[in-house]
């Protein structure tokens, strides 16, 4: 009997994943891939949506153009999850694995900063960078504050890209002068893992004259007096806020009773939780890594090379190594690349 596995999320650690086993067990798997979208989408690819480089409709890749043998799509939104049946349910039915995969990413929580879904513009969706799109050539002047509500998020070099992109933005349309770019993040410095990044981007943000306000959340803002408010106490004006919503696991995936903290709690090596038979990975989980595509790619592969040396003598696992390489955007067509060793 073929070996059942289930795979919740098609980002960058699902399709990872369900790429590998295809590769090299597809005769010997059932592997079913379920997510909400028909699409996947790269991350930058919002940035480029944001200051009008691309459209929406040319950054997304439908899903049924990357069929992999042994791999069924499903496009349905998920109910529960039984971690301990490894049984979920969706809107169209249910599905049982021996082995279930959680790769569900993570949501944004809006109301966890007060005021923000009343008066900022989030950039971290499509919707939002489509959004922040029409806005930004309607700013000749005022104070633009590009706020972080909480740690850890997605992509760490985002807002620094998005603070320096925008410097170029506005220079080109000759009204730089008359605005001020503040970024404001939790993160005492833009990229703590690398000192060296860091110091290159503390750099490039006093060249263009863009204030950094590190180590401090944005925990509210007022909008009437159109201020926001970092935790401690620090208020910084702004005409627009660009913020960066806190992230949360996925309803579904904290009502599984699976999180602790707020993610789920897998063993770094191997990305195994605590039921038997069920690993997670991404950013719904705590994997020892930043919350990026790179490092989900990482863990989805440990967790796939486990699964096929079970099914094929001879194979050697490899464990999750926490590396990663990214790739930063400085502005005026410069690009930065980034490798990261956590676990070492």
């Amino acid at each position: 009997m073929k070996k059942r596995v289930l795979v919740l999320g098609a980002g960058f650690g699902g399709l990872e994943f369900s790429t590998l086993l295809s590769e090299a067990v597809a005769d010997d798997i059932e592997v079913t891939l379920i997510d909400r979208s028909d699409a996947f989408v790269f991350g930058y690819s919002k940035l480029d949506l944001m200051f009008g480089r691309t459209t929406g409709e040319a950054i997304r890749l439908p899903y049924k153009e990357f069929v992999k043998p042994g791999v069924r799509f499903r496009q349905e939104t998920i109910t529960s999850i039984d971690p301990v049946t490894r049984r979920v349910t969706t809107d169209a039915g249910s599905y049982s694995a021996d082995v279930l995969v959680v790769a569900l990413g993570a949501d944004y929580d809006f109301a966890a900063t007060p005021g923000l879904a009343e008066d900022g513009h989030e950039f971290y969706s499509v919707a939002g960078a489509a959004r922040v799109r029409e806005l930004l050539p309607t700013i000749t002047r005022g104070r633009i504050l590009i706020g972080i509500c909480g740690s850890p998020y997605k992509c760490p070099p985002a807002p620094s890209e998005a603070a320096l992109l925008l410097h170029d933005y506005l220079t080109e349309r000759g009204v730089r002068d008359a605005c001020e770019i503040t970024l404001a993040s939790p993160l005492a410095t833009p990229v703590p893992p690398s000192p060296e990044t860091s110091t290159a981007l503390l750099s490039a943000f006093v060249e263009r004259d863009i204030a950094y306000f590190g180590d401090r959340d944005v925990v509210s803002l007022d909008v009437a007096r159109k201020v926001a408010i970092l935790e401690d106490g620090t208020e910084i004006g702004y005409d627009v806020f660009l913020g960066v919503p806190k992230h949360r696991a996925p309803e579904v995936v904290r009502a599984s009773g699976m999180t602790d903290g707020g993610y789920i709690k897998v063993n770094p090596k191997t990305l195994e939780t605590r039921f038997p038979g069920v690993y997670a990975f991404g950013d719904c989980a705590m994997q020892g890594t930043p919350k990026a595509g790179n490092f989900a790619e990482g863990a989805a592969r440990a967790v796939a090379t486990t699964l096929i040396a079970s099914m094929r003598s001879g194979t050697t696992p490899v464990p999750h190594l926490g590396v990663g390489t990214c790739y930063i955007e400085f502005g005026a067509g410069r690009i930065g690349r980034v490798d990261v060793d956590f676990f070492s």
